[in-house]
């Protein structure tokens, strides 16, 4: 299989697989779903196990949808357990390869470029990649998916649409390969970073599957799409110029920090306002723990379904570099309440720090700074002791009062990973 330098490994129905291995279940057995019940039948399943999915059980349902005739067990999730199970299966790639060649892409999926191991094992691609799931499945019980191709994108592509239904749990493609087996898979949306806009807007010029993308014109496809034209086209005919080696010199010009919240109700404008403010002071709080400044922060407000308003937000501006919550939160509060629609329900929150850079309190000051100069210095000396009583004693040693108000979720999220419980 000389060519096929990269692997995608995926863990299957991960959530659900750890939670029937602390059980002593087989995750292809169990009928078991990860979702918390404190959140009601309508919370989405974070993970379905794969003998739910076998009976057509989608893996991302409401509660409330899965068939009432199904006997299964509700697991409630636990995050840090998440985390544990995959720096320990991150630990079993390790022990095969460096981690120079191993791009991981979230916590139960990771990239990988295995052209420097094959000789250096004495083997061939596929034993190889089987010899990593196999190991990873031994020793914690966890069942891995992988795709293999000849670039980063068919790797992806094998794994997400033809692997996970293989019966050994692998498959490998080639551009020729993927032309016979995918150019006419549909829906679309099962490629690789194919979402649902991207699929309306090319049935709107009949374009239905890859083939047609591969086959259409050239220039209609960039005036769709502009720049993006020029992924989709290669993705299309199964090519990727992008290596391990790019990602892993790859350097963002600007870094930004962010937070989001889906509320589990509609939210009026007072209390929306309220959970902006906590979610802001949490980020300066981060902000001032990594010695970090911003002089812009955005956030956008997404309203309830089928409210006629998809959302609003605003960009702020401040003439310093600043992690100060004084001199954030009332800007934001005042762009807050000028964009906002007061009658309407609010259901998210998202607020993000740009052109976040490291926080030089040694700077000279200019003739705008020393008015602030004060407020700032005070302020980060009150936040920095925040943090050393919280990572003493807990995020929650430390609180304002607003945040014991019934539509407060700061305390709460405080005790979460991920904003599920860890």
């Amino acid at each position: 299989m000389s060519g096929f330098n990269y692997i995608c490994i995926d863990l299957k129905s991960f959530y659900a697989s750890v939670e029937c291995v602390e059980r002593g279940l087989d995750p292809f057995r169990a009928k078991l779903v990860v979702a918390d019940p404190d959140r009601g039948d309508g919370t989405i399943c974070l993970a379905v196990s794969p003998a739910l999915k076998a009976l057509g059980v989608s893996g991302r349902c409401r509660v409330f949808e899965i068939p009432k005739g199904i006997d299964y067990i509700k697991a409630r999730p636990r995050m840090q357990k998440y985390i544990d199970y995959s720096a320990r299966i991150y630990s079993i790639y390790l022990r095969y390869m460096s981690k120079d060649d191993i791009h991981v892409y979230s916590v139960d999926e990771a990239f990988f470029d295995i052209a420097p191991y094959i000789s250096l094992y004495n083997t061939d691609e596929k034993s190889f990649a089987l010899m990593m799931t196999d190991t990873v499945f031994k020793e914690t019980g966890i069942p891995a998916v992988c795709g293999m191709g000849t670039n980063l994108y068919l790797a992806k592509v094998a794994l997400d649409i033809l692997a996970k239904h293989s019966p050994d749990l692998f498959y490998a493609l080639d551009e020729e390969t993927y032309r016979k087996k995918l150019w006419d898979h549909r829906p679309l949306t099962d490629f690789w970073r194919i979402g649902r806009g991207t699929v309306r807007r090319l049935e709107k010029h009949g374009m239905l599957t890859m083939r047609h993308i591969a086959c259409a014109d050239r220039g209609m496809l960039f005036r769709i799409f502009g720049i993006d034209a020029e992924l989709l086209i290669d993705h299309a005919l199964g090519i990727e110029t992008t290596t391990m080696a790019d990602i892993k010199k790859y350097r963002p010009k600007q870094k930004s920090i962010s937070s989001g919240q889906v509320l589990f109700r509609d939210y009026s404008f007072d209390e929306a306002r309220l959970i902006l403010r906590e979610m802001t002071e949490g980020l300066c709080l981060e902000m001032t723990a990594g010695h970090m400044v911003t002089d812009s922060v955005t956030f956008y407000i997404m309203y309830t379904r089928n409210a006629g308003i998809p959302y609003t937000g605003a960009t702020v501006s401040f003439p310093v570099k600043t992690a100060s919550h004084r001199l954030i939160i009332p800007e934001l509060v005042k762009a807050y309440n000028s964009v906002t629609d007061r009658k309407t329900g609010i259901r998210r929150i998202s607020v993000s720090f740009n052109d976040v850079c490291p926080d030089n309190r040694d700077r000279q000051l200019t003739i705008f700074d020393l008015a602030r100069y004060d407020t700032i210095s005070r302020d980060m000396r009150i936040q920095d002791t925040v943090i050393k009583i919280r990572s003493r004693y807990g995020k929650n040693a430390v609180f304002k009062g607003c945040d014991l108000e019934e539509c407060a979720t700061a305390l709460e999220r405080n005790m979460q990973i991920g904003g599920h419980k860890k």
